[in-house]
């Protein structure tokens, strides 16, 4: 493994995370490269999260709904290249020293990777590469982002203002669509990234499939989401957290 690390905060919103997490870092740690730092904006968790994070060394700030971490996260990051993970994804080992390699080689300014779910079950690599299907294309008059992993350069996200943190869902969409007017933006050839299937879990596939179609039709027919129409995280204790 090559000792000098990548010029790359990670940034990983959090709100009792405490097993998903410490198999995410457990991969980051194994990775051919590593970044400069990892950054857990946590939303006041109420299990380990932050002691896990802190296990692995990473830098723990105040997090909140996803755009305000995210924010965070990048105030407080010392690269000039920031990655934006979910808890819940794992990564391959050469994952972050191909992905960036391609970043850089191909010039862009945000990137991100198709999705594969980590599930042996058919139903869900076939709802996966439907994903993938639909985000293709609508690509060229609609283009889409998976929040679960964003890379972009730190003066892009400074120069749109970030995330917008009046936005309840489809915020990485929105960031894409003002970050894509001024920088190069593609997805990532080398690797998909490997993604946790607890929501197909928890709230059942068609349950699931049906929320995500009614967020499409809302953001196509009636525009961006500030009301909460959906509760974004399953946890009472979310809906009283400050948001400023």
């Amino acid at each position: 493994m090559d000792s000098k690390p990548l010029p790359v905060s990670i940034v990983i919103p959090t709100f009792n995370e405490e097993k998903y997490l410490f198999r995410l870092l457990k991969s980051i740690k194994s990775q051919t490269k590593q970044p400069q730092e990892i950054i857990v904006a946590d939303a006041y968790s109420l299990d380990r999260t932050r002691e896990v994070a802190r296990a692995f060394g990473c830098k723990v700030i105040s997090g909140g709904l996803p755009s305000k971490a995210r924010n965070n996260g990048v105030r407080a990051a010392k690269a000039k290249v920031i990655l934006f993970l979910d808890a819940d994804v794992i990564l391959p080992q050469r994952f972050l020293e191909q992905t960036f390699e391609e970043m850089q080689e191909r010039n862009l300014d945000i990137a991100s990777c198709f999705v594969r779910p980590l599930s042996n079950a058919k139903i869900d690599s076939v709802i996966h590469e439907f994903a993938n299907y639909y985000i293709k294309l609508t690509r060229p008059f609609y283009p889409h982002i998976p929040g679960c992993c964003i890379y972009v350069k730190k003066s892009l996200h400074k120069k749109i203002g970030g995330f917008d943190e009046s936005l309840l869902l489809a915020e990485d969409h929105d960031y894409l669509s003002r970050a894509k007017n001024y920088g190069k933006f593609s997805y990532l050839k080398s690797y998909k990234i490997p993604i946790s299937i607890r929501k197909f879990t928890k709230e059942g596939r068609l349950k699931l499939a049906l929320k995500y179609i009614t967020i499409e039709l809302h953001l196509i027919l009636i525009g961006q989401i500030r009301k909460d129409i959906f509760s974004y995280f399953g946890d009472k204790h979310v809906p009283n957290m400050p948001r400023n």
